[in-house]
């Protein structure tokens, strides 16, 4: 039976730099994998590290496995991303077992952060996505709402059309990404450095709250 794997990925720590670097360019799922989209966010150690897009996925029995398969998921060898793999899912595997290969690319890291950018360089649809996994509920009923549409549509437009009824009232959800951005930046998800947060506090009185909010911890 297949396993849906929808739009987010856990990996390990160790892996997270190599996926940065632009080293480990696959993950290895035991069983048959599908996945809902093409675009995925990829987190370690408890926050979002990139924005990738699927560019294959390919299923294979285990025995067919290759060490060029195991390094581009981050091991040496196969025995080595076997090891890993029956420690992650607590089971033996066999040969006959099937494994999913998926490929991606990174588009976005979220490391990078632009502060010209009303939204530090995030698309609006990747805030949502990251404010729906990591603080849903500290929101508003009328925030989740926000969030949930804009999920939904892709788009700041269309929500605002789909709540309010009106290309108007975008401002609501303008607002509302925003303020989730902000939430996110100070529960330390998404990193942005004191330098630059610094510089949006200067130009920026929402920022500047921010700025203060942090100060203080």
């Amino acid at each position: 039976m297949a396993t849906y794997l929808r739009g987010h990925i856990m990996v390990k720590k160790e892996f997270a730099e190599l996926i940065i670097k632009g080293l480990k360019t696959t993950t290895i799922r035991l069983g048959k994998v599908v996945p809902k989209s093409k675009e995925i966010i990829i987190h370690s150690g408890g926050k979002p590290i990139a924005k990738a897009v699927i560019e294959s996925v390919e299923y294979k029995k285990v025995g067919e496995l290759t060490d060029e398969d195991a390094k581009r998921d981050g091991y040496q060898t196969v025995d080595e991303l076997l090891e890993s793999l029956e420690k992650i899912y607590k089971t033996k595997i066999s040969s006959s077992d099937v494994v999913t290969i998926i490929r991606f690319r990174v588009v976005k890291r979220f490391n990078e952060i632009n502060t010209d950018d009303i939204y530090l360089g995030l698309e609006p649809i990747d805030i949502a996505k990251l404010a729906h996994r990591y603080i849903l509920n500290e929101l508003s009923e009328i925030d989740k709402k926000v969030v949930e549409e804009v999920m939904r549509s892709k788009s700041i437009r269309t929500a605002s059309i789909k709540l309010f009824g009106s290309l108007n009232k975008r401002w609501i959800v303008r607002k509302t990404l925003r303020r989730c951005l902000a939430k996110l930046v100070i529960k330390g998800i998404i990193n942005i450095d004191e330098k630059s947060l610094k510089r949006l506090a200067e130009v920026s009185e929402f920022w500047k709250k921010v700025y203060m909010q942090l100060s203080k911890k």
